[in-house]
């Protein structure tokens, strides 16, 4: 008689537990067990634990063990409840210990299938049960997880009605779920009764801001608060606030941005001139042409304005990065002057407070919205339709994907629908929001998405003080080498990559439906090497962990103390020069409801939740083998010192730079 010792560990979540019956059965390569009752003196799997051992006997050996059917019988008179185990562990009559990672939710009474840990692609599969047990899990999967267009142009989304119909292992956790509803519901309730959300009044003072602003706090937005009026913090927050991503550096002034040596040479330092730092690289631009001709919102039946202007930005000779020139409308004319730090105090100001709300724009649809969360969502889907549990690249990316796709249920639902709160209270809320994120889409590109390649681009290899570029080229390459190590224990030459039909699937489905097959974005459609699976697969985890923190992380920091960061504007950019004072200013910020709306929104969206997995830690154990395990443990270790290091730095600085701290980087898209 063959004895097979049987472990359950219970997951430590929420509801986990089940008091009903459990059943198993053993398949291996010889054969399978009976369908054995794991009767529980306890009376149940408790969430959290780990059962006492359970004996399933077999007449002989099953050979190599392939996989577990699991199912769960009410008792009597009783519904069947939720289950979630973690992982169920078989240590075989030949001494062998076997883990069979679950992780999913079981809440009916059907049987369920489970592979063995080993990760394997398609050829490694020798056993047609194997084979058989694979294609069926994908079939489901493609069932349960279907591409939809939330609006044409846009990249593809999971279909789904609500949170609540996705499949239950994606959902929020129960206390993920509470935390989230209470943070948002207190946010905008403590607002409501200071008479703050639903206020149509304009300011009447700085004072008055600073009375809403001191209700939550960090220590950064309280700098904010101070400095936000300083040119060199104006400059400052293009590469170490929440949009680091549109500065780029000017060798040729743009056709359409006249800027003359007359006009900055005030700025610049000594005798030094425009043509001369433009050629020396001291010279940045920042281009907000995408919000060109964007139709504005209508706010409390008030029509908003936007600008899409045109910035120069100057490194001093101290390092400093500040404005010269900023012209707020894209085409030069007679009543759209060049604003300069010579003009008025309200002038120049105002000038600074139209790009500051541009960016706000720029950066939450295409920045944000876009390039992290909608292309996450894209990972996520396609990762769920395409890879079995078992494939190697499903165990590296899944964790990369927890709670995306409620999340964006969630944007979707509750901040860019119709009644959402982006469209009711920001600029480019409505139809201007959905043409700014289909020119957004029209501009994706593979370099893009790719720091390393971005960085170059753009020309910001070597500005100093410029965080997010330093902090993020060493986390690509954390992520990189781990990667690296990962699938090419794998994929041990090219063939292997181009012979896994998987994995040729999951690329194509990603081309398909999240770059709309558009060739110009460079998106593979096929891998041909291991070193093309390589790089795609840690930008796919850079943009869903790193990338993510970057531009979410700081939006309250930056954003909580509105005249920096104006989710919307009401009245026009300014058309001539002397006639702007502080009452023209409070007139063209946005009103008190509608800054209420955006801080609790922000701070909602910054909220770090209790079970924040940070990243390179995985809870769920997907990988077995020694080496992959291994693997991740040099991860963690490149990740604690790297940590350590950023800590170091940030207390010499005025303005810590916390944003790709691995400490506090979440290892996916998940608020």
């Amino acid at each position: 008689m063959a004895k097979y010792v049987v472990t359950v560990h219970t997951y430590n979540i929420a509801n986990a537990t089940t008091m009903n019956n459990v059943y198993i059965k053993l398949v291996g390569e010889k054969g399978e067990s009976k369908r054995t009752w794991l009767f529980h003196l306890d009376g149940g799997f408790i969430q959290g634990t780990t059962s006492c051992p359970f004996e399933v006997s077999c007449p002989t050996s099953l050979g190599r063990l392939l996989l577990i059917e699991l199912d769960l019988q009410s008792l009597p008179l009783l519904p069947t409840d939720g289950w979630f185990p973690s992982k169920i562990v078989v240590k075989t009559p030949e001494g062998d210990t076997c883990h069979f990672p679950v992780y999913r939710w079981i809440l009916d009474k059907e049987v369920h299938r489970f592979r063995e840990g080993t990760a394997k692609r398609l050829c490694d599969e020798e056993s047609n049960l194997a084979k058989y047990s694979r294609e069926k899990e994908i079939k489901t999967r493609t069932e349960q997880y279907c591409w939809d267009t939330y609006k044409e142009g846009f990249p593809g989304n999971v279909k789904t009605d609500n949170p609540l119909t996705l499949p239950p292992e994606v959902r929020f956790s129960f206390s993920k779920t509470t935390q989230f509803v209470f943070t948002a519901a207190t946010g905008i309730t403590e607002l409501k009764l200071k008479g703050y959300s639903d206020s149509t009044k304009n300011w009447k003072n700085l004072d008055e801001i600073r009375k809403l602003f001191s209700s939550k706090r960090t220590v950064v937005s309280d700098y904010v608060q101070k400095h936000w009026k300083e040119d060199e913090f104006f400059g400052y927050q293009y590469l170490n606030g929440f949009n680091p991503m549109l500065i780029c550096r000017c060798s040729v002034l743009p056709d359409n941005f006249p800027v003359t040596e007359d006009m900055v040479r005030p700025s610049l330092s000594g005798t030094c001139s425009l043509s001369k730092e433009l050629k020396s690289g001291n010279i940045f631009l920042l281009d907000y042409k995408k919000l060109d001709g964007l139709k504005p919102n209508v706010i409390n039946k008030k029509k908003q304005y936007m600008a899409a202007p045109l910035v120069l930005l100057y490194r001093t000779p101290v390092d400093t990065l500040v404005p010269i020139a900023i012209q707020l409308k894209q085409e030069p004319a007679g009543d759209n002057p060049i604003f300069l730090p010579t003009d008025s105090e309200y002038d120049w100001l105002l000038a600074k407070i139209f790009v500051r709300s541009a960016d706000f724009q720029e950066h939450q649809l295409n920045v944000h919205l876009l390039r992290t969360h909608l292309l996450a969502e894209v990972f996520a889907v396609s990762l769920l339709r395409n890879m079995p549990m078992v494939h190697p690249l499903y165990k590296l990316l899944i964790p990369h994907g927890r709670y995306t796709l409620q999340i964006n249920v969630l944007a979707r639902a509750l901040l860019i629908s119709e009644k959402g709160v982006f469209t009711e209270f920001a600029a480019s809320g409505g139809e201007g929001m959905i043409e700014m994120l289909r020119r957004s889409v029209a501009e994706l590109t593979y370099s893009s998405l790719c720091i390393t390649e971005d960085i170059t681009a753009r020309g910001m290899d070597d500005i100093p003080n410029f965080y997010y570029r330093d902090d993020g080229l060493k986390l690509w390459d954390i992520i990189h080498r781990f990667v690296n190590g990962v699938l090419g224990f794998y994929y041990k030459n090219n063939s292997e990559v181009q012979n896994d039909h998987e994995l040729q699937i999951w690329i194509k489905d990603i081309f398909d439906h999240g770059f709309l097959a558009q060739d110009k974005t460079g998106i593979p459609q096929s891998f041909s090497t291991v070193t093309e699976l390589v790089k795609f697969v840690t930008m796919v985890i850079f943009i869903s962990s790193c990338q993510h923190s970057a531009v979410n992380s700081g939006q309250y920091d930056y954003g909580s103390w509105m005249p920096n960061t104006p989710i919307s504007l009401q009245q026009p950019p300014p058309t001539t020069k002397g006639q702007s004072t502080e009452s023209t200013m409070l007139e063209t910020l946005p009103n008190v409801g509608t800054t209420a709306q955006g801080m609790s929104t922000m701070w909602l969206l910054s909220k770090q939740a209790s079970d924040f997995v940070a990243l390179g830690q995985y809870p769920d154990e997907h990988f077995y083998e020694a080496q992959p395990c291994n693997m991740i443990k040099n991860f963690q270790a490149e990740l604690k010192a790297f940590s350590e290091s950023v800590n170091a730095r940030n207390a010499t600085l005025p303005v810590p730079y916390t944003y790709l701290d691995p400490a506090v980087v979440e290892n996916s898209v998940a608020i």
